[in-house]
């Protein structure tokens, strides 16, 4: 089961006003695609992780309790650099709780939608899928009473499998050490998705969020 947020749980943070150093790229232009990055903290560590992430992009705050975003050229090559910095320097950890770096975003305005739109972006992946062992991971902040974790993770895997029935190349849902992870972030009515090899989780431990 994933996990769940509502807004209000606690004071929101602020994110401060850029430090000396290297400025960060240019703001996107109104009208552009919103966040592909979520950012969690483990507490009001917002300075710290603007001090970081600035290279990146630049990050804004939330209504969510500790929950940034921001928005960047290219997710993966965002996760590689960003574990590589990890890497050099451990302790960014410390203030920097989990990193999520979405794949494909999209809006949403109803759970109609929702179901079809994701169900349109995770198909292509089944061909990674075949044979292999995997589940859907949804962390959902907001649209309490609307959006349901159990029941969304739960259409897109039969969703899934049937696909990878109909193709003669089997899959199977696992939770104890899968072959792939598909992770689903929401924040309100925007939604972002990612596929992650076991691999991946290892390498980039920041990726992994406890269920």
């Amino acid at each position: 089961m994933g996990m769940n947020q509502e807004p209000g749980a606690g004071p929101a943070i602020g994110v401060e006003t850029a430090a000396a150093g290297p400025s960060p790229p240019a703001k996107p232009p109104a009208g552009t695609p919103g966040w592909n990055v979520i950012v969690t903290l483990p507490e009001a560590t917002a300075p710290q992780a603007r001090r970081v992430l600035r290279r990146w992009g630049w990050l804004h705050r939330t209504h969510y309790f500790n929950v940034l975003v921001m928005a960047v050229a290219d997710p993966d090559r965002f996760v590689q650099e960003f574990g590589a910095a990890v890497a050099e320097t451990p302790g960014i950890l410390n203030f920097i709780a989990h990193v999520f770096a979405a794949q494909r975003t999209f809006d949403f305005a109803t759970v109609e939608e929702f179901e079809t739109t994701a169900r349109e972006l995770v198909l292509p992946w089944a061909p990674l899928l075949a044979g292999k062992r995997f589940h859907i991971r949804l962390h959902r902040r907001g649209l309490k009473g609307i959006l349901s974790t159990p029941n969304e993770e739960r259409f897109l895997d039969e969703a899934l499998l049937a696909e990878l029935n109909s193709a003669g190349t089997p899959g199977h849902i696992a939770f104890d050490d899968p072959d792939f992870i598909i992770h689903i972030e929401t924040i309100d009515h925007r939604a972002g998705i990612a596929l992650w090899r076991r691999d991946d989780l290892r390498l980039y431990p920041f990726l992994s969020q406890s269920r």
